[in-house]
């Protein structure tokens, strides 16, 4: 049978614990309620669409991050192609990288784009599959893919025909983006201003797609 300091320690135990969750929860809370005021989705589906697609087709790179054969998270710099029908985001990549098994074995998927002039960004949470159809990859080939590839002799040249050459197709479940809506300028300013007064400043127009609207643009 436990003594009673036992059981005193028991309950203070508990009572440290139930505390510790509630005020990891009201952190939770206080976040996502910071983060509601900031959002500004008081625009059409089809605008956001618009906005987030003209941002990324501003930013030649972005930041293609998915799970490890081991579970930890890699990330790896991919040229921004030309948006096409039914599709939201597509790269291409080499069949011999690991990133095509660890996609394939596990195709959740994280993009980041930045533009470090205005300080937009984008990220983009969705599924990705690597896609291997040859006549496909014939239609959309582009001159500059074969820089990345190099020339090993045959068909293995970086041209159209060139057995390595995969696509990574990227169904996206929901985005979250900032707008510029101010000049560099404007911005440091703010920048300086909040330093001061300890209030955040706002930088743009930050919004949200969820999956219903992205579903809708294809």
């Amino acid at each position: 049978m436990p003594s009673a300091t036992a059981a005193s320690r028991n309950t203070k135990s508990k009572s440290t614990k139930s505390a510790s969750t509630e005020s990891k929860s009201a952190k939770s809370r206080d976040g996502k309620v910071a983060s509601d005021k900031m959002m500004d989705n008081n625009v059409s589906p089809a605008k956001k669409i618009e906005e987030l697609y003209s941002l990324v087709e501003g930013i030649d790179i972005a930041m293609l991050t998915n799970r490890n054969y081991d579970g930890t998270l890699v990330s790896r710099p991919m040229s921004t192609q030309e948006k096409r029908p039914r599709v939201d985001f597509w790269f291409v990549t080499s069949t011999e990288t690991h990133k095509v098994d660890e996609i394939q074995a596990q195709p959740e998927v994280n993009l980041a784009y930045y533009n470090n002039k205005s300080r937009e960004w984008v990220s983009v949470s969705g599924r990705a599959r690597i896609v291997t159809d040859r006549d496909l990859i014939r239609t959309l080939y582009k001159p500059d893919w074969k820089a990345w590839f190099g020339d090993e002799g045959g068909d293995r040249n970086g041209g159209p025909n060139d057995p390595r050459l995969a696509l990574i197709e990227v169904e996206a479940h929901e985005a979250t983006y900032l707008k510029s809506n101010q000049p560099r300028a404007v911005q440091l300013f703010k920048v300086a201003k909040a330093l001061i007064t300890g209030e955040p400043p706002k930088s743009g127009d930050l919004r949200h797609v969820g999956k219903k609207e992205l579903e809708a643009r294809r």
